[in-house]
């Protein structure tokens, strides 16, 4: 989907009628992440599904990937439901994990999205990311900075309990990582927040001939991420992928190895931003809240005292790490489901039991 020549964001859909679900990631994640969620969803409920990269995340390229800040950031969201719908757009549901939450929350109390239908925040509250803080370059450092495969990234994501779910891992983890050719010798590659390897086509055009072809491209049909879904469970990989420009002289033996997309260690003078006020932010939006946690300790101050008084609805999902969605995608389409029907957003689909 193309904002601008030089904002292109990589949108996929699902579904042909109901309310949409606009479902924003976690940090380093892709829409991607929201794949097997999307496919139990639109099993329980009328509804469709947008799901977004985020700038300088999976396959969206920005002009200024540097600037996550929480308000750019909450715009783009403003200005893809513009796009997509224009002067008109139907009902929205927004739906975000982890920092994708604390963006859905600054699009929704800044009004970005006009016909906001509804709010639902995944694992993340203002107080216990806010103390994690302090510890998360530690746990940025702790992890692999390359992988041999695609499948070694997929293992690691479900060994070390980052997904837990061997089905959303293997469409998951192809947002999260990209394939990188370095020498033999030399395999290191330094990348800034949204980097990534140049595409050949692209780097032979000039600027207008390659803003032509993007163009080009985005009036295609958006693609489906239940379509991607159904195929992971064949081949295994995500997607195919495209052939990349090589970093060193072709005379040189090169291997090739996957690598983060986003350095997340480098986003760090956003991190205050995006979950400073996130609670007060959260509780003075005036539609349906629903929070989804993996645990109770989770809650701060500020939403104990607000869900005791009836502002917005909680619900904690047993046995699930961060990435609730991809750990457990039925609980969570079980929980907004519901949550949906009752405020009377949508109906269950015929034969579905809830």
């Amino acid at each position: 989907m193309t904002l601008t020549p030089q904002n292109i964001f990589r949108v996929y859909c699902s579904g042909s009628s109901g309310p949409v679900l606009l479902l924003l990631h976690g940090g380093g994640h892709s829409a991607l992440s929201w794949a097997v969620f999307t496919a139990v969803i639109c099993s329980r409920i009328s509804c469709r599904v947008v799901a977004m990269d985020l700038r300088a995340h999976g396959d969206t390229k920005v002009r200024n990937p540097e600037d996550l800040s929480a308000d750019t950031m909450a715009k783009d969201v403003g200005k893809v439901v513009e796009v997509l719908y224009g002067e008109s757009p139907p009902p929205i549901m927004i739906i975000g994990h982890s920092m994708g939450g604390a963006i859905a929350v600054h699009a929704a109390s800044a009004s970005h999205v006009p016909s906001l239908l509804g709010l639902c925040v995944i694992d993340v509250v203002e107080g216990t990311a806010m103390d994690a803080l302090n510890s998360m370059q530690n746990f940025l450092r702790s992890r692999p900075k390359t992988f041999k495969s695609l499948e070694n990234a997929i293992e690691w994501s479900v060994k070390s309990g980052q997904i837990r779910n061997i089905e959303s891992a293997r469409v998951s983890m192809g947002g999260q990582v990209q394939r990188c050719e370095a020498s033999a010798s030399n395999p290191s590659v330094s990348h800034s927040i949204g980097e990534g390897i140049v595409e050949e086509e692209e780097e032979e055009q000039g600027p207008e001939e390659s803003n032509k072809k993007r163009m080009k491209e985005d009036d295609q049909e958006v693609p489906s991420l239940l379509v991607l879904f159904f195929l992971t469970q064949h081949l295994f990989c995500w997607k195919t992928e495209r052939k990349k420009k090589s970093i060193c002289s072709p005379q040189v033996k090169k291997e090739s190895f996957y690598t983060w997309r986003v350095d997340l260690s480098k986003t760090e003078k956003y991190w205050d931003g995006w979950f400073r006020g996130l609670s007060a932010l959260f509780l003075s939006c005036s539609v349906p809240k629903l929070l989804l946690l993996a645990g109770v300790d989770r809650l701060d101050k500020d939403l104990t005292i607000g869900q005791m008084q009836g502002k917005f609805q909680m619900q904690v999902l047993s046995q699930c790490g961060h990435t609730v969605h991809e750990d457990a995608p039925e609980k969570v389409a079980d929980a907004l489901a519901t949550f949906m029907v009752r405020h009377k957003f949508t109906e269950f689909k015929e034969g579905f039991l809830c």
